[in-house]
């Protein structure tokens, strides 16, 4: 018998259509006539989940199964229909042993807390739902039993551009399937997304609100809502507790997730009393055209799916935060209430995150920005940062170590204005599908647009003269600033702004140094990385449906990318993400979260929009004497840090605000042990500042324990003390920020040799704060 591993219960499946043809060898044929009969010969929790699937997930009109099971990894499962007569639901809950000592609680008592928590009376809405769902549900269920039933083939695992499906849905085609757990990012996804819906129904009962989204994040979950029934209120974090109570209670009565095909006309009547599922509907929906809606409990919303069996699985969950937001994240429609949650399928994973956010409340940049004056925002320039001295060091510092590089590997920087025409926009195709993010101008009866991106004046930059194959590669670099226009209630300290900097680049090339231009920049991103200790996830997104050019130079690019990636990082070592066409690079930071940080997409399109063309080596050789031939370039979009904001403040957190003594912005103090060493102190700062290095004197009265504190505390790298002996010898005693707490005075170094460590530091761009 096959045997089941693992206890994680799996939220949801991943499948393609696809036939199924020839016969597997090495089959074991099973029968499972019986509702409990375990072929599998799993038991707990598993059978269960096993017993279960069979008898519903696949189809549910099936009495009778057999099941083809082979050990490999295109396992095959045939499904032969024995019976046409519809099997029963059968429920398989999960059952504890009970106490018979416990006590019950009395009914009255408990009818008296659930009246506490919810709003009274119970908004009319949810018997309104509930009644159009029955009467659509049992339209649906018997438009299923006249279906005929015809076999399936499913097959593991599943392959190319998947489709997340409901593990309670049944299967409607042969298929490949792959089961999804929470450690997946796709499972994550879906079991975060029932919890806002668990979330939702809290928030329903307890406010008689109108909900708006409830979405997954990358963290976790949040419902949008109007406040309907409490008028204009906000939420408090006192009402934490009432919703958690609300949400325990749902997940204690392990809810199904319940899905339904609604048509268009069904769902304005289902959602009559919401005007935001109403403009939902009627702007996403077309006429004619029917969508899905998902019921837990009574609560029943908008949503494509998938979800998880039911409200059971969550077995931690708990209330973040709370905050404004508007309606469509314009600040022109209503304002609404925001509450974000997280759950967990394990109590224990709860207790961890909840560790994990104490250190990312200590290493949040906004907090060690604050503390060590680098910058700061301002109400009157939403989303845009004001460097402070002591910030711009590190801004700079990055910035000047990108164009060292850039030295290195042959680009050339360029400067590009920052508004442009509308016109260039149209031509770029911006204008179609991106003028809402961003902000535009009236100017002598023409609209222009602060630029988003680099890339469409680098286009003009490049068809401003005539180019020829000899130029080629062209690399061109610029860190112009950009503007986007983003939602006030999205922005947040320097991950989410609206006035950036990006290390962008863009190389024109020709298809034939594809590979070449990728292996450069790949090399790029290791370096980067490498050095600060990131490691990194590469994915290749291919051709997107509406691609432009040529097909053949699409599938020769993406095969020659293909082998870049495995070149870099080895075959199996990156993922495909289908028809995105772009790279990813996310990097883990000291907390082991994914930030997004470094693009590089290959481009046929804009080449082909602004008509970019270059000479090749063909001319004179054509069928008219002097003529000749002209290409398209391939253009790399490429970007390593994202944006030096975004970035400053990965580094800010991933480092704690212990800067590396390359990237600090305060990277020696000086102290003098009394008054008459002083003028020494100051010589010293001075000979290291007029090296390169940021260094300061503490010509306080305070006395030295205190002085060393400070410093430590203000997080410099070095403290170099110095007194009588190292007047007469012009020496330093050296304490390092990695040695904080030492007791006794660490060895004198002569004043010239310490200078020497510390500019080879900096210039080798150590992590570790030591002189070698």
């Amino acid at each position: 018998m096959a045997q089941l591993a693992g206890r994680l219960p799996k939220w949801g499946c991943e499948f393609e259509r696809r036939s199924q043809n020839g016969h597997p060898l090495g089959l074991l044929e099973v029968t499972s006539p019986m509702p409990f009969e375990n072929p599998f010969g799993v038991c707990g929790w598993a059978k269960r989940q096993v017993t279960a699937y069979i008898r519903h997930r696949l189809h549910p009109q099936h009495n009778q199964q057999h099941f083809h099971l082979h050990n490999s990894l295109n396992q095959l499962i045939q499904i032969r229909n024995m019976s046409t007569e519809p099997t029963p639901s059968i429920a398989v809950p999960e059952t504890k042993p009970t106490n018979p000592k416990a006590k019950k609680p009395k009914a009255e008592n408990l009818a008296e807390q659930i009246n506490a928590l919810e709003i009274s009376p119970r908004p009319s809405y949810f018997e309104h739902r509930l009644e159009i769902w029955e009467r659509l549900k049992a339209k649906q269920d018997e438009e299923f039993q006249s279906k005929a039933r015809e076999k399936i083939s499913v097959t593991l695992p599943g392959v190319a551009k998947p489709i997340l499906w409901d593990l309670e849905r049944p299967l409607e085609s042969s298929c490949s399937l792959r089961l999804l757990d929470f450690e997946s990012d796709e499972g994550k996804r879906v079991f975060w997304h029932s919890s806002a819906h668990v979330l939702g129904e809290a928030a329903e009962k307890h406010y008689g609100c109108h909900l708006c989204i409830g979405p997954p994040t990358d963290e976790g979950f949040f419902y949008e809502m109007g406040m309907g029934l409490s008028g204009d209120r906000a939420i408090q974090s006192t009402d934490y507790a009432s919703l958690q109570k609300l949400a325990e209670m749902a997940i204690k009565e392990k809810q199904p997730f319940e899905r339904l095909v609604v048509s268009k006309t069904d769902l304005l009547e289902m959602f009559a009393y919401n005007k935001y599922k109403q403009y939902l509907i009627n702007s996403k929906i077309p006429d004619g055209t029917s969508t899905t809606v998902y019921r837990c409990g009574p609560m029943i919303d908008l949503c494509v799916g998938p979800h998880i069996p039911n409200t059971g699985q969550i077995k931690a969950f708990s209330i973040l935060k709370n905050s404004a937001s508007y309606f469509l994240g314009d600040s022109a429609n209503d304002s609404l209430q925001r509450i974000y949650g997280i759950s967990f399928p394990d109590k224990k994973a709860m207790v961890e995150y909840k560790k994990f956010l104490e250190e990312a409340a200590k290493r949040d940049h906004r907090k060690i920005g604050k503390d060590q004056d680098l910058f700061f925002f301002h109400e009157l320039s939403p989303g845009s940062c004001f460097w402070l001295p002591h910030g711009t060091r590190i801004y700079n510092t990055l910035v000047e170590f990108f164009k060292s590089e850039y030295r290195k590997r042959g680009y050339d920087e360029v400067i590009s204005p920052n508004m442009y025409n509308s016109k260039l926009w149209q031509t770029s195709g911006h204008w179609e599908n991106y003028a809402d993010s961003m902000f535009k101008l009236d100017i002598e009866k023409e609209t222009f647009g602060l630029k988003p991106m680099n890339c469409p004046g680098h286009c003009l930059i490049f068809g401003s003269r005539d180019r020829s194959y000899r130029e080629l590669p062209i690399r061109m670099a610029d860190f112009g600033v950009l503007h986007r226009n983003e939602a006030s209630g999205a922005l947040s300290g320097l991950t989410r702004v609206r006035r950036f900097c990006q290390d962008d680049a863009h190389h024109f090339c020709t298809t034939d140094q594809i590979d070449s231009e990728m292996a450069g920049i790949f090399d790029l991103l290791k370096t980067v990385y490498g050095m600060l200790g990131f490691t990194y996830k590469l994915k290749l997104s291919t051709r997107p449906d509406n691609y432009i050019g040529d097909l053949e130079v699409w599938n020769q690019a993406e095969k020659r990318l293909g082998r870049a990636l495995d070149e870099f990082v080895g075959p199996g070592e990156w993922d495909v993400d289908p028809g995105d066409g772009a790279f990813y690079g996310p990097k883990a930071d000291a907390l082991k979260r994914r930030h997004q940080c470094a693009t590089i997409q290959l481009d046929f399109q804009l080449p082909e929009r602004f008509k970019l063309q270059y000479r090749t080596d063909q001319g004179g050789q054509g069928a008219e004497a002097g003529a000749e031939e002209r290409k398209r370039p391939v253009m790399i979009h490429r970007a390593i840090m994202g944006s030096v904001e975004r970035f400053t403040a990965i580094l800010t957190e991933h480092f704690a605000g212990k800067w590396p003594f390359w990237l600090s912005p305060r990277q020696v103090l000086i102290i003098p042990v009394a008054a008459p060493h002083k003028a020494y102190a100051q010589e010293v700062a001075q000979k290291l500042w007029d090296a390169g290095l940021y260094a300061d004197a503490d010509m306080s009265d305070a006395t030295l324990p205190k002085k060393i504190r400070n410093g430590e505390v203000s997080s410099y790298n070095f403290i170099l003390v110095v007194g009588s002996e190292e007047l007469e010898s012009r020496s330093v005693n050296v304490r390092s920020a990695d040695d904080v707490g030492q007791k006794g005075k660490a060895e004198a170094l002569p004043l010239e040799v310490t200078l020497e460590k510390l500019l080879a530091l900096k210039n080798e761009r150590r992590i570790e704060n030591r002189l070698l």
